[in-house]
């Protein structure tokens, strides 16, 4: 057996691997050659479907077991890892995670005593979570590609499927041929036509805003409504998310306080229909949730505003406006539906709610 003469006793590597580029694998090749063992973290792991985020975490792992030598995949182990919209709160996770990992892995292993290395580079804004991991040495992997993921989607969401041969074909210098040819199978399925048609929409949504004079922030609100252990939500009707869960909400308007438009959002939505006074009494907290990758439309700020009614019996609602549908959900049942929901609204609702036991 060949013997490996490693640095660490563990390299993390952490990625969306949206999809897996000769980038990526650079990476994990540089990980595999600091340490024996490497653990890599696939972020937004749990996820609904949308053009930013297609591919499960698992798929994900596939794709990179699939670049990988029969060596190489005997090394690599996986932890998939939610977004948080809190970088403390999600770094913690990783840490305790990998060591989690390591432990069922290992249940003799000595974590204080183990070597964990974090390799990346810093390329953008975006790279500012590799400094959230004082207590790992970090590896600067020299950047020897300039691929990007983000426009290896837009190739593919914005190919025409007849063309899907051609446009595939001509990424073979950006992605390992593994990966076009898993993208390849993944078009015939039933997600790639929904997910296409919500890229197109998505694209000409942002093409329409090129001509404003700055990037423009967009306002939003959002009703977080309990009752009787129970939460109002909607079933998106239009996209983008169309046929995910949402909490109810909108843009502001001209004239309208962030209540004011909360309140008209919701009965708009979902025909709630509470006196003005009891609704102002129910008003438990209002939070803001401006993380600037919240949104696929761009950069959008809502302020939420959280509703207890108590015990009351479940006021009836009705779908109204862009939902295709508006019910109670019990709060025990939505850890189970987090992979369903738009954007950040799993999280806006543990904010509120805390209803993950399992974070």
């Amino acid at each position: 057996m060949k013997t490996l003469l490693t640095t660490y006793d563990v390299a993390v590597c952490i990625g969306r691997f949206q999809p897996l580029h000769f980038g990526h694998l650079a990476l994990l090749e540089s990980a595999l050659a600091q340490a024996a063992v490497c653990v890599v973290v696939i972020g937004s792991a749990f996820q609904a479907r949308t053009p930013k985020n297609p591919f499960t975490w698992s798929e994900r792992a596939e794709m990179i077991r699939l670049a990988l030598p029969q060596e190489g995949r005997d090394r690599v182990h996986f932890l998939p890892m939610r977004d948080y919209y809190d970088e403390a709160r999600w770094s913690s996770a990783v840490c305790d995670g990998v060591t989690h990992l390591l432990k069922n892995r290992d249940p003799d292993i000595n974590i204080r005593n183990t070597h964990v290395t974090l390799v990346g580079h810093f390329k953008d804004a975006t790279s500012e979570y590799l400094r959230a991991f004082p207590n790992w040495t970090f590896h600067n992997a020299e950047r020897h590609y300039q691929t990007c993921a983000t426009a290896l989607r837009n190739a593919f969401f914005g190919s025409n499927p007849t063309d899907m041969q051609a446009t595939l074909a001509a990424l073979v210098e950006q992605a390992p041929t593994s990966t076009l040819n898993f993208m390849r199978a993944w078009a015939q399925l039933t997600p790639f036509a929904l997910l296409a048609k919500e890229w197109e929409m998505l694209r000409d949504y942002r093409q329409a805003w090129k001509s404003a004079p700055y990037p423009p922030v967009f306002v939003t609100v959002d009703a977080v409504v309990r009752c009787a252990d129970n939460v109002l939500l909607v079933r998106r009707g239009q996209a983008p998310g169309k046929g995910l869960l949402a909490v109810p909400g909108g843009f502001i308007e001209q004239r309208e306080t962030t209540y004011q438009s909360a309140l008209r959002e919701l009965q708009e939505e979902t025909h709630f229909s509470i006196l003005a006074d009891s609704m102002r009494n129910c008003l438990k907290s209002v939070a803001v949730f401006d993380h600037p990758d919240r949104s696929q439309r761009g950069r959008t700020i809502t302020h939420a505003h959280y509703f207890d009614l108590g015990e009351r019996s479940l006021p009836e609602v009705k779908a109204g406006d862009d939902a295709a549908q508006a019910m109670w959900i019990p709060i025990s049942d939505l850890a189970s539906l987090e992979d369903q929901f738009l954007d950040d609204h799993f999280h806006m609702l543990d904010h509120f709610l805390e209803i993950s036991d399992r974070f």
